[in-house]
Order: structure tokens, then C-alpha cells, then sequence
């Protein structure tokens, strides 16, 4: 056996003698922090921000400070006040609401189409009407700072079957595939 050759055996003694160096276990230690950090903020990128607010910030909001966050159409009509039609349904829905945080969970129905979403809406469940029914919608995060009418269409997409027994000549024609 050449003297610069070494066994399995001494292999094996040489790494038993060997103990982790401290410094090996302190970017472990790190590389986990990391780790932590980076969930975190995954976790906090996967949670609703409205223009880099939490839900839980804009509810605490007075609503000067909510209105300066809002696009300039939206906040331009708050700005001018809210017509009486729009104050008596936030009067509802804030009844709503209170009722929701007693268990009871109401449907309120309106017209007011035009009415901005508020971040004190999320939750409760609104019948928007659309000219022919009320559409309930369930107000979700995503949806502060639209309109209440954008979530209920007006207009149905037309899906035209075959033609029936009183058409004439012309309109019976189908064409062969």
C-alpha cells in the first residue's frame, strides 16, 4: 500500500473527529431567518392591498383620507357629497353591517347602481337591481373603489337558436357543414 493512500477506514475515523464548525451552523441559522422572511413577505404579498393599503388600514381610514386614495371620477363625486338616494343606502348597508356582526345575515336591495364601494361594504350582500332583477352580489376586497352597477350587467348576451314554425322562407335557410 503507497503511503499517500488512504482506507475507508481512516476516511471514516477522520470524519467522526471532525465537528461542524460554528460557522457552518450560523449560516444555517441565517439561511432559515431567510427563509422566514421570505414567507412572510409572500404571505403578505398573497393578502389584499388597496394602493398599498391593508383592508384592516382603509377601515380605520376617516373617509377624507380613503376619498384621496380613490380614482378622479370616483373621487370627484365624493367630493361633491352624496345625493340623498346614496346616504339612505349607506345608512342601510351600515345597518347591515351591524346586524352581520350580530349573525344575521341581511340582503339589502337597491337601484342606486352608482354607489362607490367602501371598505366598510366587504362581506355583506347587496341586490343590485339590473332592469329586469336583483342580482346579489357578495362584496369581496377586490371590488373597493368600483361601482356597485359594474358588478351587475344590464345587458345579456344573446345566444339565437334555430329558426321556429312561423318563420319565413328566407330565415329557415341553414346553411350544410
Amino acid at each position: 500500500m503507497a503511503p499517500n493512500e488512504n482506507t475507508n477506514e481512516d476516511l471514516e475515523e477522520e470524519l467522526e473527529e471532525e465537528e461542524p464548525s460554528e460557522e457552518i451552523i450560523e449560516e444555517v441559522e441565517v439561511e432559515e431567518d431567510e427563509k422566514e422572511l421570505d414567507a412572510e413577505k409572500e404571505l403578505d404579498r398573497l393578502r389584499f392591498h388597496y394602493r398599498g393599503y391593508t383592508l384592516e388600514e382603509l377601515k380605520k381610514m376617516n373617509m377624507d383620507q380613503f376619498i384621496q386614495l380613490l380614482p378622479a371620477r370616483a373621487r370627484r363625486s365624493l367630493k361633491r357629497g352624496l345625493p340623498p338616494r346614496q346616504k339612505k343606502l349607506l345608512e342601510r348597508l351600515r345597518r347591515a353591517y351591524r346586524a352581520k356582526k350580530r349573525g344575521k345575515d341581511l340582503i339589502t336591495r337597491t337601484h342606486v347602481r352608482d354607489m362607490i364601494i367602501f371598505p366598510d361594504f366587504v362581506g355583506l350582500k347587496i341586490g343590485v337591481y339590473n332592469g329586469r332583477i336583483y342580482e346579489i352580489i357578495d362584496i369581496k376586497p377586490e371590488m373597493v373603489g368600483h361601482y356597485l352597477g359594474e358588478f351587475s350587467l344590464t345587458r345579456k348576451r344573446v345566444s339565437h337558436g334555430s329558426p321556429g314554425i312561423g318563420a319565413t322562407r328566407s330565415s329557415k335557410y341553414v346553411p350544410l357543414k
